[in-house]
């Protein structure tokens, strides 16, 4: 656990003791956790549910290929690890479990009481636990999950069964943290137009990834060098794990259909990074087009190491179905470049205006993709254009934001501090 400064009595009286329950350390979230620990009236400790994330392990979605990620998970804010009951390096609504939630909320003679518990997610057995403990001491609950209303389709007995959850939910939490318009828009429908609802956007580390890709640009030469690139062409990039929700295929059969005639290489690359259990496959249906000397497969590649890809690009493709938000989306428009998604990324209402930061899609249309890949592409200036309007975006949409959401959300729940 990190000790923090000692702080004087009268300021930690005047602070909020927040606890944030998660299941592990997150890669995206560690930047945000540091960012609201220097809240001067915010006391922030993190529970996690599990380590594997900084132990290292295997992830089925990048095809069981092993993870370690080469980020600071860990560091600038107060955590602890929870007593485990059940941990099999995966998230699922069974696992992870731990003890002791209750006791911590509680406090001790020397600790107050936790004035709010903040969850991710909401359906699963830790999560309940911890609304459940918080319940039973008085402590307002938060919540912050990703689903959307068009997430993926359900048997109208499971919706039945998640309406009456969600209900019986609704008189054991506060305050609703939604990350975007159809996030807000989910926990509308199953709380009511009145519950209360505090957007706390989902962003991600803007300085950091705009930094690096100042430093990629300066380095370019080096990766088309290694990727053996002409530098004279345009370049597709989509960066994701290799599952069939995330629809690459349905960006190879695009690129196909960009080749001017039979025969003839599209003028753009298209480079392909990320693993998973549908790579084979899609390296086949590479060779299949007749043009797999102008694509590329990279592998996984690490946190740090995506950025150098991002200003490689001339245009990012984000084609998946069902995506509650696609956190990518964020980081590449850092790089000041476009970004093509299809309507079922959940970021795509609060950052892209077809046109202006990029392009939008149906998904699973390769029609409607060839179309918008074509008019992105149309000249260098139009992509850069876009590029530039996508960084202008981005810097609305950061901690800050996050920031400001959460301290209305406490002041709302605890009146103890200001919005």
């Amino acid at each position: 656990m990190d000790s923090l400064p000692k702080r004087t009595h009268e300021n930690t009286r005047r602070r909020v003791r927040l606890a944030y329950l998660v299941t592990h350390p997150i890669q995206y979230q560690a930047p945000l956790l540091r960012r609201i620990a220097q809240e001067p009236d915010i006391d922030l400790t993190v529970f996690f549910g599990s380590d594997f994330s900084v132990r290292g392990y295997k992830d089925v979605g990048f095809g069981s290929v092993g993870v370690k990620w080469d980020v600071a998970l860990l560091g600038g804010y107060r955590h602890e690890f929870l007593p485990v009951v059940r941990d099999n390096a995966t998230v699922t609504p069974t696992t992870p479990i731990n003890r002791g939630i209750f006791r911590r909320l509680k406090g001790t003679a020397a600790k107050p009481p936790f004035d709010a518990l903040w969850v991710h997610g909401y359906a699963s057995v830790n999560t309940l636990h911890g609304i459940l403990a918080a319940s039973a001491l008085g402590i307002p609950v938060l919540v912050r999950a990703e689903s959307w209303l068009g997430d993926r389709e359900r048997s109208g007995r499971k919706l039945a069964v998640k309406k009456l959850y969600l209900r019986a939910l609704s008189h054991l939490v506060d305050g609703i943290l939604p990350i975007g318009t159809l996030n807000a828009e989910y926990w509308r429908h199953y709380m009511g137009e009145d519950f209360p609802l505090f957007l706390m956007p989902y962003a991600v580390d803007n300085e950091y990834f705009r930094q690096r890709s100042m430093v990629a640009a300066g380095r370019r030469q080096e990766l088309q060098a290694e990727l053996n690139l002409d530098s004279t062409r345009p370049v597709i990039l989509f960066a994701s794990k290799l599952r069939e929700r995330k629809r690459c295929a349905d960006l190879l059969e695009a690129y196909r259909r960009l080749s001017p005639s039979p025969g003839v290489d599209p003028h753009p690359y298209l480079i392909i990074v990320g693993d998973g259990e549908q790579r084979a496959a899609l390296e086949r249906a590479a060779q299949d087009t007749g043009f797999s000397s102008s694509i590329r497969f990279c592998g996984f590649r690490n946190q740090s190491e995506l950025p150098r890809f991002f200003d490689l690009s001339t245009v990012f493709v984000l084609p998946s179905r069902h995506e509650p938000w696609g956190l990518i989306i964020n980081e590449v428009m850092n790089a000041e470049r476009p970004v093509i998604v299809s309507d079922e990324v959940g970021c795509q209402r609060d950052l892209i205006t077809p046109g202006v930061e990029g392009e939008v899609f149906p998904a699973g249309n390769v029609d409607a993709l060839t179309a918008v890949l074509r008019k992105t592409l149309a000249t260098p200036e139009t992509a850069q254009e876009m590029g530039r309007r996508a960084l202008d975006r981005i810097r609305s949409w950061s901690f800050e934001e996050d920031i400001r959401g959460l301290r209305q959300a406490l002041a709302h729940v605890t009146r103890k501090i200001t919005p």
